[in-house]
């Protein structure tokens, strides 16, 4: 005769005990586990843009834009000065057109920036990320808003300066030092924005 199985009763109270324990192991078990999700190192991301953002960063060329307009109303306000004091002293028109060149040289700045910048967007042969179109703007605005405060000063002080000159030729030697120390602030953001445009490629060093 095949011998009974002997079944034996657990009382209620130690169930519970030994399910409670079982759960409170679980829920160590999962604390753990996201503990170590959290402390585990993450990789770095890095953000790429579109191709579309990449076609918006060609168009956009604030150095140019902003440069070209100080050199503009430089060039316009200082125009004015030389033709008013040209009707009454013609001979000194050529020599007063001095900030009329110097307002001119500012769009080259702005130019020239564009062409560094340009040379650094091409998504087809490598990735454009999002830390070297903000490096692209950055230099950009920093070259185009200081050629734009250029041109606003060597505006008002060629217009005032060709005026006084043609009354007084003293005057001459402190407009040109004037203009010169007024010509340096496109020059500062010039440096400002090529150091810039340089820093755009080191976001794809590992």
């Amino acid at each position: 005769q095949p011998p009974r199985s002997i079944i034996t009763t657990v009382p209620r109270s130690d169930f519970l005990i030994n399910l409670s324990h079982l759960k409170e192991k679980a829920s160590e078990r999962r604390r753990e586990t996201k503990d170590q999700i959290n402390t585990r190192a993450k990789p770095k991301r890095r953000v790429v843009l579109s191709d579309l953002c990449n076609q918006t960063c060609l168009l956009l060329r604030p150095s140019a834009v902003f440069s070209c307009m100080g050199a503009a109303y430089g060039t316009a306000k200082s125009g004015v000065g030389v033709a008013s004091m040209g009707v009454m002293r013609p001979e000194l028109v050529m020599k007063s057109i001095v900030p009329v060149v110097m307002a001119g040289v500012l769009g080259i700045y702005g130019l020239i920036i564009a062409v560094i910048i340009s040379t650094g967007i091409n998504p087809k042969a490598k990735s454009y990320y999002l830390f070297d179109g903000y490096a692209h703007l950055s230099s950009g605005l920093a070259c185009g808003l200081a050629g734009l405060s250029a041109g606003m000063a060597i505006g008002i002080v060629g217009d005032a300066g060709v005026r006084a000159n043609a009354q007084q030729p003293k005057l001459f030697v402190g407009m040109i030092l004037i203009l010169i120390f007024a010509e340096a602030l496109a020059l500062y953001g010039l440096i400002v924005g090529i150091i810039l445009s340089s820093r755009a490629g080191q976001s794809r060093a590992d």
